[in-house]
């Protein structure tokens, strides 16, 4: 028993040691012998991420597999979705000194290369959106980031931010007129000004979208769920500022999220000495959401066959059966 108990603690050990050091989370000491409070906040910051439990095919009896859209717009989110952040006239990308939003800590792990992007749709057919089954990795080289691999960074930026419309006036030269490079052939080419560059920023968020599944565990008797995927969504716009849709802009695998959200604060309005983290957030399903799919025959979302409050009843008969066989299992 004794040899047994050993082997389980080493084991244990060695799940802690393999976890990533990435550590970004913001802690009140501004300056060396300054802390900006009674005390320095360094649980979150430094804390250790708390593994899953492990789960075997053979313990699942019952799973169902669903889809959720988390509204900004509603007060319950806004913790995932302040404080903003913007680009000064420098183009220096400014963040809260103290916490960031739930798309800040995505994008700033995303140029530094600790998060890998999965593109929401096929690139070789952009008809299929399978991008949340996690096939189409947009990733830097190995041991390279944004800001040292120029080909992933012309990718990752169409996924971050968005081109202007290409301007239809040349570049004047020195004397007032149209500039002019010469080709190879002998042909001209007018030379015009660079489009401009618009970063995705957290203002611009309008939804989460996740995908969980929720199980049985006969092993430990509970229904559980796992989130395994996260993908932020924004509006779709034309060159004139006119929405025209929603529009995933990837998707991230949310197993791997859990180390960098494990270390980043979450606002909490009833009390400034009670933060948690964004992985404590979702585990604790802090959040106000809505099913918009769930795995059936079809394969198909429920606005596809309903509208308006018919899709929100939808929604809320799905959770209700999900509530019911948990009770079930448990009446005799």
């Amino acid at each position: 028993m004794k040899r047994l108990l050993i082997c389980a603690m080493v084991a244990l050990s060695g799940v802690a040691l393999a976890q990533p050091e990435i550590n970004g989370g913001p802690v009140n000491v501004p300056y060396d012998g300054v802390v900006d409070g009674v005390y320095i906040t360094e649980h979150i910051p430094t804390k250790r991420m708390i593994p899953y439990e492990f789960v075997r095919e053979a313990d699942v009896t019952w799973s169902k597999r669903v889809w959720r859209v988390i509204d900004m717009r509603e007060k319950i989110n806004h913790p995932i979705y302040l404080p903003f952040d913007y680009y000064d006239p420098q183009n220096n990308w400014v963040r809260n000194s103290s916490r960031w939003s739930l798309w800040t800590i995505m994008k700033h792990h995303i140029l530094n290369g600790d998060l890998d992007m999965f593109s929401p749709d096929n690139p070789y057919d952009y008809t299929m959106r399978d991008g949340d089954q996690f096939k189409y990795p947009i990733v830097p080289e190995e041991g390279k980031s944004y800001y040292t691999d120029s080909v992933f960074r012309g990718t990752a930026f169409q996924y971050l931010g968005k081109l202007g419309p290409q301007s239809t006036t040349p570049i004047a030269n020195e004397y007032g007129e149209d500039s002019v490079i010469y080709l190879p052939d002998g042909t001209t080419e007018y030379v015009y000004p660079p489009r401009d560059t618009t970063w995705i920023l957290s203002k611009d968020i309008v939804q989460y979208r996740i995908k969980e599944d929720w199980f049985f565990d006969k092993e430990r008797s509970v229904l559980d769920t796992r989130i395994l995927g996260i993908a932020p969504v924004t509006y779709l716009k034309d060159d004139n500022n006119q929405i025209l849709g929603l529009r995933e802009t990837f998707w991230l695998y949310f197993p791997h999220c859990r180390y960098i959200f494990n270390n980043y604060f979450v606002y909490n309005e009833q009390n400034d000495a009670q933060w948690m983290s964004f992985d404590d957030m979702f585990w604790k399903r802090q959040f106000s959401s809505t099913i918009y799919k769930e795995s059936n025959v079809f394969d198909r979302e429920i606005e596809s066959y309903r509208t308006g409050v018919d899709a929100l009843m939808e929604s809320e008969k799905i959770t209700e059966e999900i509530r019911l066989f948990e009770h079930d299992v448990w009446n005799f």
